[in-house]
């Protein structure tokens, strides 16, 4: 709900961004497998892999080896506007396991190291994108369909995020739109989501130099996101965002919907979440309850249409849990003034926002209709990160920190809110990780056993 306009703080100093393309590292990315399922049960395996996001990356003066960005400043030579810096700076291969922490322990599987000790002094988190081929997302229309993955957060406490989502990102990075953008989705570029974040450092093949300040330039990258799966060991939520653009789009000012702008931007921020906790079940999801995050489990997300066809409307999401060979349905809410339901749909979205006091953003963006059009064409996205901006409060203790916790709404988990404050988190669990694997996506009821 917060979080992407602080990821700057998450990448070490000595990693920037770049429309280049460098030559000092060669360019590999990780195997990750996924699977395809039929309604008749069959399902067949796909050779994807995995790309570093750009913002990571070490970019230099493509003539040697000279920072275009270091710390929290740009080279004023190289990078006097946002366009010559696009020309001037290159961007390089990764090391995703000896740099980033980044490996597949085994096939299908990926493991996201939080803090990784290395040559430039350590990284702090990541975040990647599944790939069809190596200049290509893998792109994914979720109408009527189910998304299903296995995921461990053993390792992951309160204050950290192992997030799954999609975003409506370019195939190619932005390169056919964008012509300074010479990298393109085989380096990782063109990311966008619904938080509009102001430090992602090139954008539409432009540097984001203009302005540049605290981590964050004068433009924003918007695009709808769907959050599949946010969690930690102690909460978890998902959460559609609609915008009312229709692919990535650069935003200026008020369009970003920052600050006092929040309900007028392009994006729904807030998006409409589930999450158990904050929904009255408060042990439902954690270690030894219900859904028993001391070990591994699967995760599957149902994107149910009016028609039941993949051409028709989306109506409701629904989530499911499969741990120790048992199907697990979400918990219902039991909050006053919301029904007793265990999925999201335009219904529950309009109870909990009054239930709540919250601004209904959701509707006034379109709500599950705008969110419909915009599952058609997304991407994959992979990542654990810590919070710059509230500590991950919003996810799992209570937010707004200063509110009454009896208000319905405010408390989202267990965890305390200092706990996730960056600089505690980072030195009390730099060995923190998340495992994703066994991806799928295929018919409704195709992809898990015991299919509802």
């Amino acid at each position: 709900m917060y979080r992407r306009a602080v990821l700057a703080g998450l990448s070490f100093v000595s990693v920037v961004l770049g429309q280049q393309v460098g030559t000092n590292t060669a360019e590999k990315h990780p195997a990750m497998p996924i699977e395809v399922c039929t309604a008749a049960g069959s399902c067949t395996k796909e050779n994807t892999e995995v790309v570093l996001d750009a913002n990571w990356r070490w970019t230099h003066i493509t003539t040697g080896y000279t920072n275009c960005f270091d710390g929290d400043a740009w080279n004023a030579t190289a990078c006097p506007d946002g366009k010559t810096c696009a020309s001037n700076c290159a961007i390089d291969g990764a090391d995703y396991s000896k740099t980033y922490g980044i490996t597949t322990p085994s096939a299908g599987a990926l493991k996201l190291n939080f803090v990784t000790k290395n040559d430039n002094g350590a990284n702090v988190g990541s975040r990647v994108y599944l790939m069809a081929s190596d200049t290509k997302y893998r792109l994914f229309n979720l109408l009527n369909k189910e998304f299903t993955l296995d995921v461990d957060v053993s390792k992951l406490p309160c204050g950290l995020n192992g997030a799954v989502y999609f975003s409506e990102m370019d195939e190619d990075g932005g390169m056919a739109r964008f012509p300074g953008n010479k990298a393109g989705a085989k380096y990782g570029t063109g990311y966008c989501d619904s938080q509009c974040p102001g430090d992602i450092k090139f954008i539409n093949g432009e540097a984001n130099s203009e302005g540049w300040s605290k981590g964050a330039g004068k433009f924003g990258t918007c695009c709808a996101e769907m959050d599949i799966w946010e969690a930690n060991l102690d909460a978890t939520a998902y959460t559609p965002h609609p915008c009312k653009v229709g692919e990535q789009t650069r935003c200026e000012g008020a369009d970003c919907g920052n600050g006092d702008d929040r309900y007028t931007g392009m994006c729904d921020k807030d998006g409409c979440d589930f999450n158990s906790f904050r929904m009255g079940v408060k042990e439902f999801y954690g270690t030894g309850m219900t859904v028993d995050t001391s070990k591994p489990f699967t995760v599957v997300t149902q994107f149910i249409t009016d028609d039941g066809t993949d051409t028709g409307t989306l109506k409701s999401i629904h989530r499911f849990y499969v741990q120790d060979g048992k199907v697990i349905p979400n918990s219902a809410s039991s909050i006053e003034g919301v029904d007793a339901v265990n999925h999201i749909s335009d219904d529950f979205c309009k109870q909990q926002k009054a239930a709540f006091g919250d601004n209904n953003y959701f509707a006034t963006v379109g709500g599950m209709a705008a969110m419909s059009k915009q599952l058609e064409k997304m991407v994959l996205v992979l990542s654990v990160w810590d919070d710059h901006a509230v500590s991950m409060n919003w996810l799992d203790s209570h937010f707004p920190t200063n509110a009454d916790v009896a208000k319905p709404g405010v408390l989202r988990g267990r965890c305390d809110p200092e706990a996730g404050e960056p600089k505690t988190v980072e030195a009390a669990h730099p060995d923190a990780y998340v495992i994703y694997s066994n991806i799928k996506l295929g018919a409704i009821n195709s992809t898990f056993a015991g299919g509802q």
